[in-house]
């Protein structure tokens, strides 16, 4: 049922040699500093979606404090969880031109600084400029860093490494849910907050440890991907192939136009470099105004060199967005999210009207989503990374398993029928530790940072709706029930987009054989 981007027949200029094989493999990839690489994502998967996924506690806290309504408050919770994912696409900008260390400590200033500024807003307006875009914005930068390294640093054990990584979400939900509870209870919700940001500075560190890999070990690593004899022959003939635009023919691989501008970029630096050695008997000032402009010449070649990437891979010739798969990917992502955000935001009030607060209190559901959520990102990598096994018959498998139980938990009204639920719930949306291994097979690793920030962009959209939408529907209906069946339905409206897409891409090739038969 799936076919990866060799079978699809989808080339997006890796520049890799695929005849070629590495003398020395670096030793880092699968191993090494590769799991230090886990352990920082896995750190900030805590601090950030973790976080994130506990914001119900502060949810109460506002609704009492400013005394809004349900929609409008939720609204807060939602852009901090949206714009973290809809940036996505202009984060990977950022990591073309900087680097994901450098982005991510970036990102870790900004996410504290939110926090901080929060603990001092007068209405829930303010939230919405601190809370939702600074703090949202600052885990963007953080969060899509922390995917994309681990999946640069490892190739035979990826969805587990992924995995691992992302049980921090549950680790973080679980440990955040009882933290934040217990600093509004000892502080009060400001106090908690300002402390959240200082502990949020610990992503400065996350970042610091994201060594990046250089190109040569990046190249190496595809053509270990590319070990089999049949899939080099699909890369070498699509890495050839040309494709017909507007009348004209241009090569898929682009390579090209990547010589004539690394030739130019090189030309203007020799150039700086040759007037630096002619001017070396001028004045001290003179020579510190050279190597400023040779600084500054550098800083625009890598700041060119990464918008080109960025660029063609959103709108240029092999963009992204011609792998139908990929963009049915993306259709489904719009649906999905909300889908699992919903619960964790609305739960607390939930289980307030069914009376059920005192067992709540002993076990919290939220928790008990975040306790299984760990195992289920574990099991469903291990199961993934099987040989006889598809990740994308799992991924598929694990999406039904969820959407079933999001229309079937508004028939719960006791606490052991909402526990069963929200385990269910907890270890079906494990896929999230394959979405990374999906999206790497359709689109390979050199465009993984921007085809996976539109992934992310996408469900942040999906996160950003959401629960404001299931809040208006409470406010019109005084229940949830109807939120969680439209947004079911929604999620399964995504989950058929994925299903239709791969039967009629396996459809295409054999017509446009056919007809080049008869031709």
């Amino acid at each position: 049922m799936y076919a990866s981007r060799e079978d699809i027949g989808y080339d997006f200029g890796d520049d890799s040699k695929v005849g070629s094989k590495p003398i020395k493999p670096n030793p880092n990839i699968d191993g090494g500093w590769a799991w230090m690489i886990v352990f920082s994502s896995f750190l900030v998967h805590i601090l950030i979606m973790g976080s994130q996924m506990a914001l119900g506690i502060l949810n109460m806290e506002w609704l009492e404090e400013f005394n809004q309504s349900r929609g409008l408050t939720a609204w807060v919770s939602s852009l901090s969880m949206g714009i973290t994912l809809i940036v996505g696409p202009f984060i990977g900008l950022f990591i073309s031109m900087c680097g994901c260390r450098t982005t991510a400590i970036i990102g870790g200033i900004l996410n504290a600084l939110g926090w901080i500024l929060s603990a001092y807003v007068s209405n829930v307006h303010y939230l919405f400029l601190t809370f939702g875009v600074t703090a949202g914005i600052g885990s963007g930068m953080v969060y899509l860093p922390a995917v994309v390294m681990v999946g640069q640093y490892f190739q035979k054990r990826r969805a587990l490494a992924q995995g691992l990584s992302t049980t921090g979400t549950g680790f973080g939900a679980f440990l955040m849910t009882a933290l934040l509870k217990y600093l509004c209870t000892e502080f009060g919700w400001r106090d908690a907050m300002f402390i959240q940001g200082a502990i949020s500075l610990n992503l400065c560190v996350c970042g610091a440890l994201m060594r990046p890999l250089s190109p040569k070990d990046l190249s190496e690593k595809y053509v270990v991907r590319s070990d089999s004899e049949e899939n080099q022959a699909k890369a070498a003939s699509h890495s050839t192939e040309t494709i017909k635009s507007n009348g004209m023919t241009i090569k898929s691989n682009g390579e090209e136009p990547e010589k004539k501008e690394e030739a130019a970029n090189e030309e203007v630096l020799g150039s700086v470099q040759h007037i630096e050695i002619g001017g070396k008997s001028g004045s001290g000032r003179s020579m510190y105004g050279l190597r400023i402009l040779k600084t500054v010449s550098q800083l625009t070649v890598t700041v060119r060199k990464g918008f080109a990437l960025w660029y063609s891979s959103y709108f240029g010739a092999a963009s992204l967005f011609t792998n139908r798969i990929f963009v049915a990917f993306i259709i489904w992502a719009l649906f999905a999210y909300s889908s699992f955000v919903i619960p964790f935001i609305h739960l607390p009030e939930i289980v307030k009207q069914y009376n059920l607060s005192r067992q709540d209190n002993v076990f919290p559901l939220t928790s008990i989503i975040a306790i299984v959520h760990i195992f289920g990102k574990v099991i469903l990598g291990i199961i993934s990374d099987l040989p006889c096994i598809s990740t994308w018959n799992v991924f598929l498998m694990a999406n039904f398993t969820l959407v079933t139980c999001i229309l079937t938990l508004p028939l719960m009204q006791t606490y052991v029928g909402l526990a069963v639920i929200c385990a269910l719930i907890g270890f079906s949306s494990g896929y999230f530790s394959l979405m990374p291994v999906v999206t790497e097979d359709l689109v390979g690793t050199k465009h993984l940072a921007n085809a996976y920030g539109i992934i992310i962009c996408a469900n942040g959209i999906s996160a950003l709706f959401g629960p404001p939408f299931a809040g208006w529907i409470y406010d019109i209906t005084q229940k949830y029930d109807f939120s969680f069946y439209i947004a079911g339905l929604l999620y399964m409206v995504g989950i058929i987009f994925l299903l239709i897409q791969p039967c009629i891409q396996k459809k295409q090739p054999k017509e446009e054989s056919t007809e080049e038969a008869q031709v």
